[in-house]
């Protein structure tokens, strides 16, 4: 029972050991009299749950698919558990995988009727479609899957939903004329630690920069900048970099920089190269 949670949580693709009621007349059960409650509650799921920008589930997994190794293949219903309805969503890495190569997607409906993602993974859809397909492609290239979309990777538009006191995190690294490298990482977590006080997950997003050229002046080879954001919080800047992108506008981010800011970063860039 133990290890069914543990999958269930993670929304790894164990379709048919975690009881998921199939629905048919299509991926979500549409015409079926004898489950309109189980209908509904996809439909519920469906039309209600939003992410940070409005779009709805069906329109980040559709828009996911079209860059990253994603294959939609329908809405189930999972086990009923005590806090509520379990409503499940199935995709697959290729059109040719079999269902026990799956991924789930997993929502709950609680009885006030509220719904809420609780698949660890894949809590970076509630920040947008880019942020979710970052995530998939950016585990795709640590774990050397062929055919991984790097350039979805290292388009700096694609870092637009990270917003900063100067503006969107996109916007700000093409004016300071940067290049995306190696790492880049779209995380969420649930816990931070045991010692955890502040209530609700993490997400943290980590890109490194191996070149900026403000003004015609390269300032630096190679950083990392990290932003993290509770949930129901504003993004905060963590490493060297970030900090001056928070506070600074482009032309600015190394103008009187702290000695000691500059040594952690140097520290920093050290630890990348290794």
């Amino acid at each position: 029972m133990i290890w069914f949670w543990f999958y269930l949580s993670l929304g790894l693709g164990l379709w048919v050991t975690l009881g998921l009621r199939i629905l048919p007349g299509g991926p979500a059960g549409k015409g079926d009299e004898v489950r309109a409650d189980d209908n509904a509650l996809i439909d519920q799921v469906r039309s209600t749950w939003r992410a940070q920008d409005g779009e709805t589930a069906e329109q980040i997994f559709a828009k996911v698919s079209k860059v990253a190794h994603f294959v939609p293949k329908g809405w189930k219903l999972g086990p009923k558990i005590d806090s509520g309805e379990l409503v499940v969503f199935l995709w697959t890495k290729r059109r040719s995988d079999e269902e026990k190569e799956g991924y789930t997607v997993t929502w709950v409906v609680v009885p006030d009727g509220t719904v809420k993602l609780v698949t660890p993974y894949a809590k970076p859809m509630d920040l947008g479609w880019q942020a979710f397909a970052l995530s998939l492609i950016a585990d795709d290239v640590t774990n050397r899957d062929r055919g991984a979309n790097r350039r979805f990777l290292y388009d700096l538009g694609n870092f637009n939903f990270v917003t900063t006191a100067q503006g969107k995190l996109g916007d700000l690294l093409r004016r300071g004329r940067c290049i995306i490298g190696d790492p880049v990482k779209v995380h969420y977590s649930p816990t931070v630690d045991e010692q955890q006080t502040a209530k609700g997950g993490l997400w943290r997003v980590q890109l490194s920069v191996d070149d900026c050229d403000i003004q015609g002046r390269s300032y630096f080879n190679r950083d990392i900048i990290i932003f993290e954001k509770r949930e129901g919080q504003d993004w905060n800047p963590q490493s060297f970099l970030a900090k001056r992108i928070e506070t600074y506008a482009p032309d600015s981010w190394f103008d009187l920089a702290d000695p000691k800011d500059q040594e952690a970063s140097e520290a920093a860039r050290k630890a990348l190269a290794k």
